[in-house]
């Protein structure tokens, strides 16, 4: 999906940037250009980024004895 269209910015560019450590909205507007253009894209863009953070913050937890016992 094209998050930005003034930028062509898709989402996956946007969850690639946060695999690359991107973690702020001024980090990914100085990384890709969102929301340089008409600032549409804003609301969009800091969903995708704060969703990205949030599954890498997931895949990053330490599986836990119980859940492997089960």
């Amino acid at each position: 999906m094209i998050v930005c269209v003034c930028n062509n910015i898709s989402e996956r560019q946007i969850r690639r940037a946060v695999d690359r450590g991107v973690a702020t909205m001024p980090q990914l507007r100085e990384e890709l250009g969102v929301g340089t253009c008409c600032g549409k894209c804003h609301s969009c863009a800091k969903t995708v980024l704060r969703e990205s953070l949030e599954e890498r913050s997931l895949e990053s937890q330490p599986v836990f004895a119980a859940a492997i016992a089960a």
